[in-house]
Formats: structure tokens, sequence, C-alpha cells
């Protein structure tokens, strides 16, 4: 009960902080200040700008990215469910030490168990291109957005808000 408060209060956390600044789809999506940058000076400077700008659609891209690529790799998605159930369901029915005829079934061993399953296939859905493929697809579609996307008449004034 105690992790699932921590979780709470990680996610609420993350809604204030992060996805406080969401701005307007229309604002985001706003095909009528897309240009092609003039030089590499000006696509940086926008850059700059618009992550700082719309880092809270950002995050929510990259976070949207993620859960398609876990959904959309099976194995990845199984393996996962397996290892968090698995924790789930051992820390649930199995605190005490389980006489098994013989042997003596603990905790430990319960885990071990689980992790000799559990990681292997992990290791085996692919986790590490599943990683790499949501770094590159989200950062190759941030930067094209944050250069294509000329900032706004308020990117003026941000330089005198940061003298002040």
């Amino acid at each position: 009960m105690e992790a699932l408060l921590k979780v709470t209060d990680a996610v609420r956390s993350i809604k204030e902080t992060k996805l406080s600044g969401l701005r307007p789809l229309t604002e985001f999506f706003d095909y009528h200040r897309l240009s092609k940058p003039a030089d590499l000076n000006q696509a940086t400077s926008r850059i700059s700008y618009n992550t700082r700008y719309f880092s809270g659609n950002y995050l929510l891209i990259v976070a949207l990215l993620a859960v398609y690529a876990v959904i959309m790799n099976y194995l990845l998605l199984f393996s996962l469910a397996f290892l968090v159930g698995g924790f789930a369901l051992i820390n649930k029915f199995a605190p005490e030490a389980t006489q098994f005829g013989e042997h003596t079934i603990t905790q430990k061993h319960l885990y071990a168990g689980l992790f000799i399953i559990g990681i292997p296939m992990f290791l085996w859905a692919g986790p590490f291109g599943t990683f790499f493929g949501i770094a590159f697809g989200s950062a190759l579609l941030i930067f094209v957005h944050a250069s294509l996307l000329e900032p706004g008449v308020e990117s003026d004034y941000a330089s005198i808000q940061d003298t002040v």
C-alpha cells in the first residue's frame, strides 16, 4: 500500500511540475508558423527556445511513444507483467516460509526463481532496442518540430525577462 502511495505522489509531482506547462494543441500544431530555418544558428535558437517552451508537450509525446512501443512488443509487455506480477504475488501470498514436502520454500527462493525465469525472458524481449528506438524516434520528432516551428511573439520578450 505504501508503494502505491509513493507512485501516486510521483505521478502527482510530475503532473504538477512538467505537465502543468502543456501548451494547447492549436499552438503546438500551428502550421502557419512552420518554416525552414535560414541557417544552423537559427535552427539551434529555435530548438533551444521550443524545447523549453513546449517541454510538457514533448514529455507527453515521449511517454506516449514509450507506451506504444511497449504495447507493440508483446514479449516485452508479457515479461514486464510477469516480473511485476511475480513481485506483487510473492509479496502478497508468500510473506512467510512455506513447507513443501521435505523442503522449506522462503521468499528468497521464490524471488530467485522469478529472476531466473523473468530476467532472461526480459532480455530476450529486446528492451535495449525498444529503449533506443523510443529515444531516437522521440529525439528526431522533437528536433524536427522544434527547428521548423518559429517561436511566437512572446519569445522576443523572454530575453527581456531574463535580464530583469
